[in-house]
């Protein structure tokens, strides 16, 4: 026996909406029955007060369907309040009517806004190829727009690598030429000597950093995420070695580790490190100093590990929504330069290209991302 696939179910926000006014029921439901499909959500009124708290809280309404002759408030009143209104003046009306062909009923419906006009008893035909016209219309309209939004991020992010490429690496590399400088002036004593390999060395690393990180993007942009290497780990192993070299680099802060289960899985352990690393780092640059970081592994999950790194400091509440994009926290926080806004944009893509997830929590001055990844990567054999 052979199965056929499912086919994908478009996601609620992604289906169009329709909206249907009539005060008889029973031609709702005829109206909803030819509309309705897996890509069109059908929203009904029984009145025009009914229809207004629908686009209240329908703000992407592709089409509005409007009876005419409703009590109380009849279409050509609702329409005006539609018009009226800079929420919903774009959406297109048709009006549905059982009333006469006379020329100056029409007028006034095309006065208060609508683009045709169906009379009762309506064609179905005619109906589902009038509507399908404007749902097209909505489709393509939300497609440019999205089309518009990705293309505004990425010449946002091509900015950010020019002012990358024009001042950040022209620091590190200034401190280089600098001590290289003082370096051939002779004699210099030993001890200043070390000191001034120690910035080259220094420096030389923060540019290789920085580099490596523009190039993780990059490839992010280019290839839709990040190339694993996935092979048994050991989630402990991989957090010494991370804790190795953050505490070469901040030999003073104070972090303190534990670890509960079995941490063994199957992952990337390279970019692993490189998570741990970066989420080590940005407590570091970001949290209080005078308030030790914790780091928690737990592998008593068969079929998960985790990862916890909580520190001291609140972050603002205004930058959580954009704390994983790229280069946006170094547009939050103009003229620090211990990195390039990517740390924390890189640990999302590896947590997700291991088939896990990241969140963060930040109040009551403390700070806790925390990170699930399976124990065995999803397409793993």
């Amino acid at each position: 026996m052979s199965l056929t696939p499912l086919q994908p179910q478009p996601a609620p926000a992604e289906r169009i909406k329709c909206l249907v006014v009539d005060d008889v029921p029973e031609n709702l439901v005829a109206v909803e029955a030819l509309l309705h499909s897996d890509s069109i959500e059908v929203l009904k009124a029984q009145s025009g007060p009914e229809a207004l708290e629908l686009l209240l809280s329908h703000g992407d309404v592709a089409l509005a369907l409007l009876d005419v002759q409703m009590p109380e408030m009849n279409g050509f009143e609702l329409a005006e309040l539609i018009r009226g209104s800079e929420r919903t003046r774009h959406i297109p009306l048709i009006f549905m009517t059982a009333g006469s062909r006379d020329q100056n009923w029409q007028f006034r419906g095309y006065e208060t806004g609508a683009v045709d006009f169906l009379y009762k008893p309506i064609d179905p035909q005619v109906l589902t190829s009038k509507a399908g016209v404007f749902f097209e219309l909505f489709r393509q309209k939300r497609s440019l727009a999205r089309e518009l939004r990705e293309r505004t991020e990425a010449l946002r992010i091509n900015e950010m690598f020019m002012a990358v490429l024009s001042h950040d690496l022209r620091t590190p590399l200034m401190s280089i030429g600098a001590a290289a400088t003082a370096l051939q002036r002779q004699p210099l004593p030993a001890d200043k000597a070390q000191a001034l390999a120690g910035r080259v060395l220094s420096s030389s690393q923060r540019m290789g950093r920085m580099i490596e990180d523009l190039l993780d993007v990059t490839r992010i942009r280019q290839g839709g995420g990040l190339a694993m290497r996935m092979a048994p780990v050991d989630l402990g192993a991989v957090l010494q070695r991370s804790l190795q070299e953050i505490r070469a680099g901040f030999p003073n802060h104070v972090i303190s580790t534990s670890d509960q289960g079995d941490l063994a899985g199957m992952g990337d352990e390279e970019r692993l490190c490189q998570l741990a690393i970066n989420l080590i780092g940005n407590a570091v640059h970001h949290g209080d100093p005078a308030v030790a970081i914790e780091v928690a592994l737990d592998g008593t999950d068969p079929h998960a590990l985790a990862l916890t790194v909580t520190n001291g400091g609140t972050i603002p509440a205004a930058l959580l929504p954009h704390l994983f994009s790229p280069f946006r926290g170094r547009e939050q926080a103009p003229g620090r330069h211990q990195g390039l806004g990517l740390g924390l944009f890189i640990v999302q893509q590896i947590v997700r290209s291991h088939g896990g997830r990241i969140d963060v929590q930040s109040e009551d001055g403390s700070t806790r991302f925390h990170v699930v990844l399976p124990r065995r990567h999803p397409t793993a054999a």
